[in-house]
């Protein structure tokens, strides 16, 4: 396992470093290929709260999950609890989609305890919607967003003469991702 930490606005001490490849550690287990694998970790500092973003990116995925807390230390242990959770949740729909690949990097021996029953329902897709997109700016889009209180908002951008997905992220910033 290889880690690059780093901190934005916040000194990475040694303390600190060694406590994040320690916990990190314990996620060698779910990978075949653990030594492979570059660990990136960013801690921030916003408004007196810790964050930390891991990101895991493997040859056929990337694992990704990010945690905030007032303890950077309590942050990291939520932050791996939740990369456990996200492995073992998907850890069947990976092993299906993947299980005619030789390479494939994931280790499955371990012993998982699962409720499916519930996950599955979850991820069922319910309602499919077709949608007709009228060609308009990107003012007039975040407009028509706010207008029907959603999160995101698909649309014909005149501007940049692609489809585009205008969306509200975390922060309460909008972003935008154009489909060429």
């Amino acid at each position: 396992m290889k880690t690059n930490i780093r901190g934005d606005k916040v000194e990475v001490t040694k303390s600190i470093k060694e406590y994040i490849e320690q916990k990190l550690a314990k996620l060698d287990k779910y990978f075949a290929n653990a030594d492979s694998l570059v660990y990136s970790v960013v801690i921030r500092v916003k408004n007196g709260k810790q964050t930390v973003e891991v990101t895991v990116p493997t040859s056929r995925f990337t694992l990704r999950a990010e945690e905030s807390h007032d303890d950077l230390y309590a942050a990291v242990d939520l932050i791996i609890d939740k990369l456990e959770r996200m492995i073992r949740k998907n850890k069947t729909k990976l092993a299906k989609q993947y299980r005619n690949i030789p390479a494939f990097e994931m280790n499955f021996d371990f012993e998982v305890e699962e409720d499916t029953s519930e996950e599955e329902e979850k991820n069922v897709i319910v309602k499919r919607k077709n949608i007709d997109t009228k060609p308009m700016s990107e003012e007039e889009a975040v407009l028509q967003m706010k207008l029907l209180n959603h999160d995101f908002f698909v649309f014909k951008n005149i501007d940049e003469e692609c489809v585009s997905v205008i969306y509200t992220r975390k922060d309460a910033s909008l972003g935008i991702i154009n489909v060429k």
